[in-house]
């Protein structure tokens, strides 16, 4: 029985030096995250969080920690966790409040809003969480038409683009056209200066018809020539003496 209480009391002083343990890595964390040392109070805090009877306050004040060494993502995962088994409503609220924050800083707007109204509904009379959940909103709403802005102005980009596409197209088309223009007027050029320097050549057809017309002219002269033959009648003889 005595040596049964002595481990007993062996066991009592080992939890009450590991619960002095995870305290005192919380109060040195505590002391760094005043002097802005976010990073060796992280550590701190990360080691009291591995204790077996580490403290809900070792998770949150990790969660600050990162928060200020601008490691957002990582704090908004931690706050996460800490709201999904926070023990009652205030930590819950804490939690989503830090949370909203996280998000906010890295402009996911939406979502830091719905942590916001999450924290509300565990501390409803929280004013700071109501003014940043206001501000959220309106930081949302400019988003939006800075998002509306920026399609506007890519759809005229776009547009502008394409006429200026559609317009060189045209110029060239028009150039082309100019040039074959100019090409076909300066080919015709060449054609007839070449017609001029050239004696004048007959086709086969305009051949066919001079000589065509030669014959039929000949044809008349021989025909004039038997009438005129004709119409002088008997040669006179004279009278044999």
């Amino acid at each position: 029985m005595k040596q049964f209480i002595i481990a007993i009391l062996i066991l009592i002083s080992t939890h009450v030096l590991f619960a002095q343990d995870a305290t005192s890595l919380i109060h040195k964390g505590n002391e760094l995250y005043n002097l802005q040392n976010y990073k060796d109070a992280e550590l701190d805090y990360r080691k009291a969080a591995e204790k077996k009877d580490a403290k809900l306050q070792s998770n949150f004040n990790l969660g600050d920690a990162l928060y200020k060494q601008k490691q957002f993502d990582v704090a908004a995962k931690n706050f996460t966790d800490i709201a999904a088994n926070a023990p009652n409503a205030t930590v819950k609220a804490g939690a989503y409040h830090n949370l909203g924050n996280s998000l906010l800083e890295k402009k996911k707007y939406d979502e830091s809003i719905e942590a916001y109204e999450k924290s509300l509904l565990n501390n409803p009379k929280d004013d700071q969480t109501r003014y940043n959940l206001a501000y959220a909103q309106e930081m949302l709403k400019k988003q939006q038409q800075q998002n509306k802005n920026n399609k506007n102005n890519q759809n005229n980009q776009n547009k502008n683009n394409q006429n200026k596409q559609n317009q060189d197209k045209n110029n060239k088309d028009k150039n082309n056209q100019n040039k074959n223009n100019q090409n076909k007027d300066q080919n015709q050029q060449n054609k007839d200066q070449q017609n001029q320097n050239q004696p004048d050549k007959l086709s086969k057809e305009d051949a066919q018809r001079m000589l065509d017309a030669l014959n039929d002219q000949e044809k008349n002269t021989q025909d004039k020539l038997k009438n005129k033959k004709l119409k002088g009648g008997t040669p006179h003889i004279d009278k044999d003496w």
